[in-house]
């Protein structure tokens, strides 16, 4: 079969798939060393012992993330159970409080960890603690009698964008090898 001999559009719909994975590929990698970076400012801010204040926005929460805070949880808007687990890995539930800040904003404030779901008291204050995604607060020590959640970790955040990436090229070879093995079968019966 020469290069005449090849059909057009299968052809070309192959190069274009090939094409994009292959983009698709490039474009993890660089966001592998976009993340790689986020996780290494993530890990010395973890690591800064100075107060900042709480984030207004979302720019400012990314920057923020894992340094320390303290808020005035001028009025607590509600407080729910969510499943959880202790500093020691226990199963249990961890109870946010919707808290409106002297700003008029709300924060969301991990109070701590118990065994049970029920109801607790917090009636606000000030609350220390740890920024962590969404943004929320987590307490740091726990209030209204609970126990402390582990610190936000930016150790626990995924970084696949290269397997991702191995993925994408992966995908082009195998379309070209099926495309290969596709034209060698068709070579065979036309002869």
């Amino acid at each position: 079969m020469t290069l005449r001999q090849l059909p057009i559009l299968p052809t070309l719909l192959v190069a274009v798939a090939v094409a994009v994975m292959v983009a698709l590929g490039v474009w993890q990698l660089d966001r592998a060393g976009q993340k790689e970076a986020l996780l290494a400012h993530y890990a010395q801010a973890s690591r800064m012992s100075s107060d900042v204040d709480w984030p207004i926005s979302v720019d400012q929460a990314e920057q923020r993330l894992y340094r320390h805070t303290r808020v005035v949880c001028a009025r607590v808007e509600g407080i729910e159970a969510r499943a959880g687990r202790s500093t020691s890995d226990a199963p249990g539930w961890v109870h946010v409080a919707q808290c409106r800040l002297p700003s008029g904003t709300i924060a969301p404030v991990v109070l701590g960890w118990s065994q049970n779901p029920d109801a607790i008291s917090f009636g606000g204050g000030e609350v220390g603690g740890f920024i962590a995604p969404g943004p929320r607060l987590v307490a740091s020590p726990a209030v209204a009698g609970l126990q402390d959640m582990s610190r936000p970790d930016p150790g626990d955040l995924p970084n696949n964008h290269m397997s991702y990436a191995m993925q994408w090229f992966f995908f082009a070879l195998t379309a070209l090898v099926i495309y290969a093995l596709a034209l060698q079968k068709r070579i065979k019966e036309q002869d």
